[in-house]
């Protein structure tokens, strides 16, 4: 079953190309990566949008919508969405780990294979803000950073721990379980839907029945139980802080007053911690900006860039 949105015309209406990229990871082999690209190509910014664990570039797209469409759309903007490698329709790495170095190489190599002109920012969400931030501590070069829910302290020490500390125990129990059994485990739907109900914050209805149909359509579109196993360690065994005070460019954190995985006391934390970011909060939202609150993290998100142009 489909749930529709609100959004569903206005993302028809955008144009899209979907395109592959090869790409090499950590062992240097090749791997197909497959992109999304909306508005022009040969727009002045480029934005490059990551998204977090067990997700997909679905989960970023209200944001798209939100930027490129409508009467508020920012002109002159060319977006870029992948999916991770072992994500969505993008293929896992042929032996090196997905690992966040693993993933940060990734991304590093494949904006060198887009090879984008002209100004060039890169957008994280959630596991996604990790990816970004140790691929440009390590050297991505980038114009600006935006950070979405961004893991800003170890996800076990967030205000509902107790929830990350069951779900180790679940990634434990699937990586341990028989192949079969395991994987069966990961694709459980009732356990996505819990992790949904969790997660979602909004008290639209509606909102919420999409939200859910989004998790349940995308959350289990992995190649492997051990690309899960794998990511999912890298997730809950890193945060932006290791690599914030690396990073120069003007940084962006967009962070949400009711997130259980980061309490706004550590987004807080994390901003003095950069040579040059802002923070900006959205209120009553939780882990889900991205599709309870996209028109105001966009709006954040295209003062960012406008203000960076008029500098």
């Amino acid at each position: 079953m489909i749930v529709s949105s609100p959004y569903d015309k206005l993302l028809q209406s955008l144009p899209v190309r979907e395109l592959t990229a090869s790409v090499p990871g950590t062992d240097r082999q090749r791997s197909d990566a497959r992109y999304w690209e909306y508005g022009d190509p040969t727009a002045a910014t480029t934005l490059v949008l990551v998204h977090g664990f067990r997700g997909d570039h679905h989960g970023l797209q209200l944001v798209v919508a939100e930027l490129l469409g409508g009467d508020t759309n920012t002109p002159d903007l060319h977006i870029v969405a992948p999916d991770l490698p072992g994500f969505g329709q993008s293929a896992p790495f042929h032996a090196g780990a997905h690992s966040l170095a693993g993933y940060a190489l990734w991304l590093q190599e494949f904006l060198r294979v887009l090879a984008p002109t002209g100004r060039v920012a890169v957008l994280g969400h959630s596991f996604g803000s990790i990816v970004v931030a140790a691929a440009v501590a390590d050297g991505l070069a980038v114009d600006e950073v935006i950070l979405v829910n961004p893991i800003a302290a170890p996800a076990l020490s967030g205000p509902r721990g107790v929830l990350t500390r069951l779900a180790v125990f679940y990634y434990w129990a699937a990586a341990t379980l028989p192949e079969r059994w395991g994987y069966a485990l990961l694709q459980n739907r009732a356990i996505v839907r819990i992790m949904s109900v969790s997660m979602a914050k909004t008290r639209d209805s509606h909102l919420r029945r999409w939200i859910h149909n989004q998790h349940d359509r995308y959350f289990s579109a992995f190649a492997n139980r051990r690309v899960v196993m794998e990511a999912f360690t890298a997730s809950v065994s890193h945060d932006v802080s290791e690599f914030a005070a690396q990073i120069r460019q003007p940084t962006l954190l967009i962070a949400a007053d009711k997130d259980d995985i980061t309490p706004l006391a550590a987004q807080h934390r994390l901003t003095t911690l950069f040579s040059n970011a802002t923070l900006r909060v959205i209120e009553n939202v939780g882990h889900l900006i991205h599709y309870e609150k996209p028109k105001a993290a966009a709006a954040f998100i295209r003062d960012f860039l406008a203000g960076e142009r008029a500098l």
